[in-house]
């Protein structure tokens, strides 16, 4: 276990390691013993990092794509070298097993770097404008996609390595130069980030890294050099960040949970759903804001599904996450586990039914049981407030109808999954779930595609991670249009006189009209002007003549 403190153990600021005056612990939550002392970065260090990111972007975000690709390859390339060491300092810090910690930490992150390093110059590359407006004809248009500069990511405990550098990638392949604030619970696997990125050879300051807690991190989101910030956490800590950021009118996306509802259908393959819907909802010990946490199955199916679904949880191996044959290990923190137990006994205090698990082992470390209830409703917690845990709540209900309307029935829209065999019932779940991701017959994987997005709607958040719409939250959109005619002024520029009043008065009859008898007689008026004629190229006019019609 020595190997794993041979990461970092401190903020590494502008590629170099920083040792501060105090320190915090992080934790195994298979025991609950400390595993690692961190060297605290406060708001000296927070200055520092921010100051290095702005210094090392005037070089990077310079750099041409392919350069930056290159780098994104190396940077696959150290973490291709170190999985087995990561793996297992996930399981360790984290708590899921290691097998799980490749599977839906290493895996989605190396995803990301190698789509970028393919991908990024054809996702950023110029893209032409066809003016609509004839009138504008004659100009060249494109949108060209610009770095913004110092990008302050945020990130949470339950995915502490594939969350950071799936967001660190998206910032570095935009050509964004990055300060991340992993959290406190994992916070060596945050600086395992750093450490890779020095070892793929990434300039100083362009990752930096700082373990930061409470009003340090408030500090991080709210500095005047921060571009943008990427958050994922809590609504409860989401809105502080948003408040935050509009100090300084500053970006942010923000990405905040979910309460993810699976419908099952009558005609469901009901293996493949018990199946699916148990992963969906334990794996990572629940510990996802995409995870199951509410299932509504029709009467037709009910007792055969639920059936289904306790001997596949009662299956579950829990045990010591450095085990590469267990299934389920403790979860990450004690705080997270208590609250799980508090949802669990308000609901069987107002008549829910306990069928497996829903009691905490009296042993060392944060462990709770995989946990199915059913004779739930919409007045308990554990089916309108996210869990984050293994706790799958089952209710049964009268009708396809009132299963969408109940799914719907939240503050939240992250993802959502219907189970069906029938093309017709998947079109329709597709249309009418309110989600930011719907799946048919799967829940939960598409964190680990690169070229989806991932992010919801209401309160689950504001804006996209992955794929081109993520990489568009980290660009300025820029519009550049160039215009190269040989004339002296443009027909709408003073002065408003009588040839410009039959010139605009002849172009608003031959563009917004569809009667020919005004347009035709507007547009040879149009083409008479020499307002307009002075200064517009037939030939060009000609190309466009078909969006006036």
């Amino acid at each position: 276990m020595k190997r794993h403190l041979t990461f970092p153990t401190g903020p590494i600021i502008d590629g170099l390691d920083v040792t501060t005056g105090a320190t915090f612990h992080t934790l195994r939550p298979a025991s609950g013993e400390r595993f690692a002392e961190v060297h605290r970065a406060g708001a000296a260090e927070i200055d520092a990092a921010v100051a290095a990111a702005r210094k090392a972007f005037l070089n990077w975000g310079s750099r041409p794509v392919r350069d930056r690709m290159r780098h994104l390859g190396n940077l696959l390339e150290a973490v291709r070298r170190s999985h087995d060491e990561l793996a297992a300092l996930i399981a360790a810090e984290q708590g899921k097993p290691v097998a799980e910690a490749r599977a839906i930490d290493l895996v989605p992150a190396a995803d990301a770097l190698r789509y970028y390093a393919r991908f990024t110059e054809e996702l950023l590359a110029a893209r032409p404008v066809d003016y609509e407006q004839i009138l504008f004809a004659h100009k060249a248009g494109s949108f060209q996609f610009e770095p913004l500069g110092v990008v302050a990511v945020v990130t949470p405990w339950n995915f502490p390595f594939a969350i950071p550098m799936v967001e660190v990638a998206a910032c570095l392949a935009a050509g964004n130069t990055v300060v991340l604030k992993p959290a406190s619970a994992t916070a060596v696997t945050g600086l395992a980030i750093g450490e890779l990125c020095r070892r793929a050879g990434l300039p100083p300051g362009v990752v930096n890294v700082v373990p930061a807690m409470g009003s340090d991190t408030d500090h991080l989101v709210g500095h005047p050099d921060v571009a943008k910030v990427l958050f994922t956490g809590s609504v409860e800590v989401g809105r502080h960040v948003m408040e935050l950021c509009a100090r300084n009118v500053t970006g942010c996306v923000l990405e905040l949970g979910g309460k993810d509802p699976a419908i099952v259908c009558a005609d469901a393959d009901l293996d493949r759903a018990a199946a699916g819907i148990v992963w969906g909802a334990f794996c990572n010990a629940g510990q996802a804001c995409g995870s199951i946490e509410r299932v509504y199955v029709v009467p037709e199916v009910a007792e055969a599904f639920v059936e289904k679904v306790v001997e596949r949880t009662q299956a579950i191996r829990m045990g010591d996450p450095l085990v590469e044959s267990t299934d389920m290990g403790p979860m990450t923190t004690a705080a997270q586990r208590d609250f799980v137990e508090e949802q669990v006994h308000e609901a069987v205090a107002k008549g829910a039914k306990v069928l497996t698990g829903g009691q905490k082992p009296s042993v060392k470390g944060f462990w709770y049981p995989p946990t199915v209830l059913t004779n739930v409703d919409h007045s308990m917690r554990v089916m309108h407030e996210e869990t984050f845990g293994p706790l799958l709540p089952i209710q049964v209900v009268p009708s396809l109808d009132e299963a969408i309307r109940l799914a719907n029935d939240s503050v939240y829209g992250l993802t959502a999954s219907g189970w069906t065999r029938s093309p017709k019932l998947a079109r329709r779940l597709a249309e009418e779930l309110k989600a930011g991701t719907v799946t048919i017959n799967d829940h939960l994987f598409s964190f680990g595609e690169p070229a989806v997005t991932w992010g919801g709607i209401k309160k689950s958040g504001i804006g996209r991670s992955h794929a081109v719409y993520g990489l568009m939250e980290l660009v300025n959109v820029k519009h550049v249009s160039v215009d190269l005619q040989d004339s002296t002024e443009a027909p709408w520029w003073y002065p408003y006189d009588g040839a410009f009043q039959k010139f605009i008065k002849r172009a608003f009859g031959a563009l917004y009209t569809n009667d020919p008898r005004t347009k035709v007689p507007d547009a040879l008026g149009l083409m008479s002007s020499g307002r307009f004629f002075g200064y517009v190229k037939v030939s060009k006019i000609a190309s466009k003549l078909g969006k006036m019609f």
